[in-house]
């Protein structure tokens, strides 16, 4: 299996400790990161290699995400695997799917691409490349059914992982804050492109909503080490060193938790805060090229996945020329003061939780399961190998 960022690795790790569970001699390899490795998962290359987002940082990469390709099909066909899982990333993994299908190697796409938002044309290629797709969302399965595509429904792992009840004052005792009081948590991406948008971005907003709140406090949890140093430098271009700002490596649950609104990327991060129940502000920034290529090829009039799952506007959404520190600060702070929006916010993402939690890894892991036991399989030692995520 591979994964080429956080939620992809996050999404893929319980499924490799599932199938393991129940397939003691396998062996997963591919491209994942630290949580599908600690499940036994051999990485071939760095996930972070193929960690890029957008049209033009993504023209940066292609020379060596071409590369990765090329020679992870060569190994692949070299000595085919039992199954060969895609974890997202369309436009890296279903080129990929369709050369080892053609060569008689199952494949399955896990998380289906959002031809809901963008670019449904993608459907026919999503048809001759995998043999099932493995769907997070429900809405997901009749539009694949419709157009032909094996479907399974699986829920999203997240919602299994997250807790039934959070605990806002056990998680402010845990990370030292007090027990009353203003805090806001701050989720400006997984990825180093997302932070050269967002980093500085997030810290002028911090100030402006000192003003307004001056007793509030703020955390900043970061997936990898590479994205915490870039914040860190942020905080030393932007003399924010002497704010009350907790940085955090990790503990994104946690701070989100602990906080009363947060401000986050548009992303996988959005629906965790969901899951959680955590009133917030939705805000994405990208270079001014992309958004120009991007922006009238959407489908949908929202990118947040919270407003994606509701059909509508449930959470603000602060995008692109919109996306300054005054507009920002001013959304958190009347999201803060106003306990009914809040209150509603939170009714709506508890039904969302509800939804989506299905027991994912053990849905997925049946439905791969049951491609190791078709006819056409080789009876052999299993290998599970998966595909990664460019986008």
């Amino acid at each position: 299996m591979v994964a080429g960022e956080t939620s992809g690795d996050q999404i893929a790790a319980p499924l490799v400790k599932e199938l393991k569970a129940r397939l003691p001699g396998a062996s997963f390899v591919g491209i994942g990161g630290p949580r599908m490795q600690a499940e036994g998962f051999v990485s071939w290359y760095p996930m972070e290699t193929l960690s890029v987002r957008g049209y033009v940082e993504a023209a940066r990469s292609i020379p060596r995400i071409l590369g990765i390709r090329r020679e992870l099909a060569a190994r692949l066909l070299a000595d085919p695997p039992d199954v060969f899982i895609g974890v997202d990333a369309p436009d890296f993994n279903l080129g990929l799917e369709t050369r080892l299908r053609s060569a008689g190697i199952s494949t399955v796409q896990y998380v289906g691409p959002s031809i809901w938002a963008w670019r449904g044309e993608r459907i026919h290629k999503i048809r001759s490349a995998a043999d099932r797709v493995l769907a997070l969302f429900p809405f997901e399965a009749p539009i694949y059914e419709k157009a032909g595509v094996p479907v399974t429904f699986v829920g999203h792992p997240m919602a299994d992982e997250v807790p039934g009840t959070p605990d806002r004052e056990a998680a402010r005792e845990q990370l030292k804050l007090p027990a009353t009081g203003p805090v806001f948590a701050l989720l400006p991406g997984s990825r180093r492109g997302e932070l050269e948008q967002h980093a500085g971005l997030f810290i002028e907003t911090v100030r402006q909503i000192l003003v307004q709140l001056p007793d509030a406090r703020f955390l900043v949890p970061l997936a990898t080490r590479p994205t915490r140093l870039q914040f860190e430098q942020a905080l030393f271009d932007h003399q924010g060193r002497d704010l009350p700002l907790t940085v955090l490596f990790g503990h994104a649950q946690d701070a989100m938790i602990a906080s009363d609104v947060v401000l986050v990327a548009s992303g996988t991060a959005s629906l965790e805060a969901a899951l959680l129940r955590r009133s917030m502000v939705i805000t994405y920034r990208v270079p001014e090229l992309t958004y120009r290529l991007m922006w009238p090829r959407r489908y949908l009039p929202w990118i947040g996945l919270p407003n994606v799952l509701a059909g509508e506007y449930v959470v603000p959404e602060i995008l692109q020329h919109d996306a300054t520190a005054p507009n920002l600060a001013q959304a958190l702070v009347n999201q803060y003061r106003d306990g009914v929006v809040r209150e509603r916010q939170s009714c709506r993402f508890e039904a969302m939780y509800h939804e989506l939690r299905q027991g994912t890894a053990a849905r997925a892991a049946d439905a791969v399961l049951a491609m190791l036991r078709a006819p056409a399989q080789r009876a052999r030692t299993t290998q599970v190998a998966g595909d990664v995520s460019t986008s």
